[in-house]
């Protein structure tokens, strides 16, 4: 009977999953895992005297878990998940908040909680759940007609925007406004109103900048040595771009590269640089392509659904998941100052993997073929 049941609804899931999204999602996990494979082992073994596979055993218990994640999620009723929008974002909320009260503080910046099996950075949680807030936000029934419920999204924005500048994290503040920018956008807000935003935006930033340079001094460096490189250190992306130089179109072979070896946390921010210089620009591209196809697939869902709540989720995730990936791959060319920014699905990082996992599960389950029957 249970065997049955089992196979009825295994078979009622496969039959309504986007397999093109599911596939790439996979693709996307078990390519984290070969890379980390690459891109840890000298990593523990020669700087850090520990196992060869310590940080790759760690990636590959993480991603079993984010893969774990991701089913349940793309498995629940959408009305059950739809519902829980709210709680897990004030959960994952609280979750920051605590950040700077019992946070670790890791090379100058406050991010992370310490939960003793790992470190978990609460914002790669947050991230899904503060799209799917915003959109709950902009299609109120009660709010339908009102203008204000821009400024309620924009208030919810600027409370985030407040916690992470203050760890600092400027990267994660950026993704956060241009996916909050392309949300209401598409929701038909006027530009007038998006250019009032950026205003305010702008003129806090340069107030912050002006009244407490000591702590948020690091953006004008940064911002500085972007513009003219013998202004400051430049090392780490200089090298990442060295790096993708040499390896050509073809690569260096798999082990071969150096910018594992010579810049900090270059599993983590520089991951697609490690990539091109081992295994070629060919590979990086078609990764990239990947990203593309998966984003093209989720708006090709979005003009099919009638529900306004999944046309705007899914393009907000979407505008989430391809603007880290192209931040990531800037910094690593040197198109934009340094972030800071790890590649959804391929870096390093438990926090990032479980993030990317959240955020596959919703998109699988707002793309179900059958919610178009039951809503």
């Amino acid at each position: 009977m249970l065997k049955n049941l089992f196979k009825f609804e295994f078979n009622n899931y496969w039959r309504n999953i986007d397999k093109n999204i599911f596939f790439g999602f996979l693709l996307l996990f078990f390519l984290g895992i070969f890379f980390s494979f690459s891109s840890t082992s000298s990593l523990a073994g020669e700087r850090l005297n520990k196992a060869y596979y310590f940080f790759f055993s760690k990636h590959l218990i993480f991603t079993l878990l984010a893969l774990s994640i991701m089913f349940i999620i793309s498995a629940l009723e959408t009305s059950v998940l739809r519902k829980t929008v709210v709680p897990f974002f004030i959960f994952s909320f609280l979750l920051l908040i605590l950040v700077p009260i019992i946070g670790v503080e890791v090379k100058g910046a406050k991010r992370w909680l310490d939960l003793y099996l790992f470190r978990l950075q609460p914002i790669e949680l947050l991230k899904p759940f503060f799209i799917l807030a915003t959109v709950k936000i902009l299609t109120l029934e009660k709010l339908k007609n009102s203008k204000i419920k821009y400024l309620f999204s924009f208030l919810l924005l600027a409370s985030v925007i407040i916690l992470l500048i203050d760890q600092p994290d400027l990267g994660q503040s950026i993704l956060l406004i241009g996916s909050w920018v392309a949300i209401v956008f598409v929701s038909g807000v006027s530009l007038l109103y998006i250019f009032s935003f950026f205003i305010i935006f702008i003129i806090s930033i340069g107030g912050l900048l002006f009244l407490m340079p000591e702590k948020f001094g690091y953006i004008i460096n940064r911002l500085v040595t972007f513009l003219d490189p013998n202004k400051g250190d430049s090392f780490q992306s200089s090298t990442a771009l060295n790096a993708i130089k040499q390896g050509g179109l073809k690569g260096q072979g798999m082990g071969e590269g150096i910018l594992k070896d010579s810049v900090p946390e270059a599993h983590t921010d520089y991951i697609i640089a490690i990539i091109s210089e081992e295994y070629g620009s060919i590979i990086s591209i078609l990764i990239v392509t990947i990203f593309l196809y998966i984003a093209f697939r989720i708006i090709k869902n979005c003009i099919l659904k009638n529900d306004e709540f999944l046309k705007l989720s899914l393009c907000g995730l979407s505008s989430l998941l391809i603007f880290q990936t192209f931040i990531h791959i800037g910094v690593n060319t040197s198109l934009l100052p340094t972030t800071g920014m790890t590649l959804p699905f391929l870096s390093y990082g438990g926090s990032s993997l479980i993030g990317s996992a959240v955020l596959a599960g919703i998109i699988l389950n707002y793309t179900k073929l059958k919610l178009d029957i039951y809503e």
